[in-house]
């Protein structure tokens, strides 16, 4: 028999317990022995629990006892994770994880851990919750170089963007009604609207493509506290649906670029119809061409189920799944990485009249004018150039209230 330990008992590592206990006969014939959660470290007290028995506030406790073969982190964030995976991967213990921010920020030298001492880092859960997204990239799509990632990563944001299109609710309306069926934090949403959720994601994604570790400050970052219910209408005008994409491109010559940004998406592209909590990510692979994952990114127990999915992995294969389940480390690059692409871009402006725009932005498409601000479409433009109609506009006396791309076909 198997024995595990679950680091942290919140939404998802209570799910994992739920889910051994659930499917106990299932993950016995899928892992070859039976599983069972032999001590769930939580530094609460459980001690009315049906489980109180399982319970430690020591991780000295299960570095001792050598039954535990697989550690499943649960607590999230990087102060107490990172070291505490880092022990457990050192005292040859394989390690499943959901947390995104440690494996984007760690995730080469954990690997490297991992191999080193004979076990596992595995991590399907920290991208697509429920979603398999990295087993399918790792294994399925080996023969493949990534060059290409685009996607919808973060159902928070989503719901909120389809509320706005659909029923006409700002931001603000968006927000609470999340918050409200706990799609979003009540005390600091910014990790889903502000992006970093998004960005944590596409790191790991982007550093699996690549083979080398993208570091997530390397990414440019926003969210989408500045789309209004005008930015929805318009989009809708020009047969587009505003999505938040966090996206990769290799570039030429390995000028890699990524980013994640409110973007405007074709009606005709597969993630413009991504509505309410679903994700999806596109991967365009040289021999494959584009293959679309897709699903709910987040729950208690998809989540949890693709934990234990790790876990039968983890007691399967051991350290030889990092045969291709790995990247290398690199150093921090001194600079965000840059978007040299030429795109058309959707701009929202505040001061100055739409019949002006021509001239400033360059050739394009006026969409609309009202209260103080005009929407227009321009050609082509790159994100630099963008940037620099920023100050054009300040001279006229006015402001560049939003830009967004819109995503290539």
């Amino acid at each position: 028999m198997a024995k595990i330990a679950i680091l942290g008992f919140g939404t998802v590592g209570s799910g994992v317990l739920e889910v051994c206990r659930r499917n106990a006969a299932s993950i016995a014939r899928r892992a070859g022995e039976p599983v069972e959660v032999k001590y769930i470290l939580d530094v609460r007290d459980f001690s009315s629990s049906p489980d109180a028995a399982l319970f430690t506030n020591s991780l000295d406790t299960i570095l001792a006892d050598p039954e535990v073969r697989v550690v499943v982190e649960t607590i999230g964030g990087t102060k107490f994770a990172y070291p505490y995976v880092r022990q457990c991967l050192e005292s040859g213990r394989s390690v499943c994880t959901s947390n995104k921010e440690m494996v984007a920020t760690y995730g080469a030298e954990l690997l490297a851990l991992a191999k080193a001492h004979g076990a596992a880092f595995l991590f399907e859960a920290s991208v697509g919750g429920g979603t398999p997204i990295i087993t399918p990239m790792h294994q399925c799509l080996a023969a493949n170089h990534i060059s290409r990632i685009e996607g919808i990563v973060n159902g928070t944001t989503n719901f909120m963007l389809t509320k706005m299109k659909h029923e006409g609710m700002d931001f603000a309306q968006a927000l609470k009604i999340a918050q409200q069926l706990g799609y979003a934090e009540t005390k600091d949403p910014g990790d889903d609207v502000d992006g970093r959720d998004a960005c944590r994601k596409i790191a790991i994604l982007a550093s699996l493509a690549c083979g080398h570790h993208i570091y997530p400050d390397a990414i440019p970052t926003r969210g989408i506290r500045d789309i209004t219910v005008a930015d929805v209408q318009a989009a809708e005008k020009l047969d587009c649906a505003i999505k938040l994409i966090a996206w990769y491109d290799e570039g030429a010559n390995g000028a890699m670029a990524a980013g994640v940004e409110p973007m405007l998406v074709p009606e005709h592209n597969q993630l413009a119809g991504v509505e309410d909590v679903f994700n999806a990510v596109l991967m365009r692979g040289d021999m494959l061409g584009d293959v679309v994952f897709y699903g709910k990114g987040a729950g208690k127990l998809p989540t949890a189920s693709a934990v234990v999915a790790d876990v039968i992995d983890a007691l399967k294969e051991g350290a030889q799944v990092h045969d291709s389940l790995f990247w290398r480390p690199a150093p921090k690059p001194a600079a965000p990485l840059q978007d040299p692409g030429v795109y058309s871009w959707y701009i929202r402006v505040r001061g100055v009249a739409a019949a002006l725009l021509p001239s400033v932005a360059g050739a394009g498409t006026p969409v609309f004018e009202a209260g103080g601000e005009a929407g227009y479409c321009i050609g082509a433009a790159t994100a630099a150039q963008v940037e620099a109609l920023r100050s054009k506009l300040q001279v006229l006396g006015g402001e560049l209230m939003l830009a967004l791309k819109q995503l290539d076909d």
